[in-house]
């Protein structure tokens, strides 16, 4: 059973002093949080400003949110799609031409609920080249895509994917992404 009151996260670094997180906080609010359209080369230019790596040709599309750019890196012509979470507790690295659908959430942190103190745990993704997250997929802490995967729609991945291959469900399995046509 866990006690909360017994929770203590010590050893989480934030990465940046508290004055940069809030200043970070009040742009993610006004500029990413917001389903007006702004250009995603503001938004970039914001990213690169609060320490993430962001390549050429990025599309980051309303309501995106990503909770330390400073622990954000993605390569060029990567597209994230409107209200992606990105819980940046550890690294989030998304290669070359990388599809994050809407509402897809990539989670860098859970806890030990094995202790009583509920740890906090966190764990780096890495999407790969050419890679495709469906939209509403949840990607677990510690999960690596191999370059040219792919993730279905409203997918829990929660182990590695090989390179090429395609997993779906619930947990998800390699196996086909169905394709839609629309």
């Amino acid at each position: 059973m866990i006690d909360l009151s017994t929770f203590r996260n010590p050893e989480f670094q934030r990465g940046v002093p508290r004055w940069k997180e809030a200043l970070w906080l009040a742009c993610r609010a006004v500029v990413f949080g917001t389903w007006l359209p702004v250009p995603s080369a503001i938004k970039v230019v914001l990213l690169r400003f609060f320490g993430a790596k962001v390549g050429r040709g990025v599309v980051i599309r309303s309501r995106v949110n990503i909770t330390f750019p400073w622990r954000f890196e993605c390569g060029d012509h990567v597209w994230i799609g409107d209200e992606v979470m990105i819980l940046s507790l550890d690294r989030v690295v998304l290669g070359t031409s990388v599809c994050v659908s809407q509402r897809a959430f990539l989670c860098t942190g859970s806890h030990d609920f094995g202790k009583v103190g509920f740890d906090l745990i966190t764990r780096p993704i890495v999407v790969g080249d050419g890679c495709w997250i469906g939209a509403q997929a949840f990607v677990a802490p510690g999960v690596t895509f191999g370059a040219g995967s792919r993730c279905g729609a409203g997918s829990v991945v929660t182990r590695d994917v090989g390179a090429g291959e395609s997993v779906n469900g619930v947990p998800a399995r390699v196996g086909s992404v169905k394709r839609v046509e629309g």
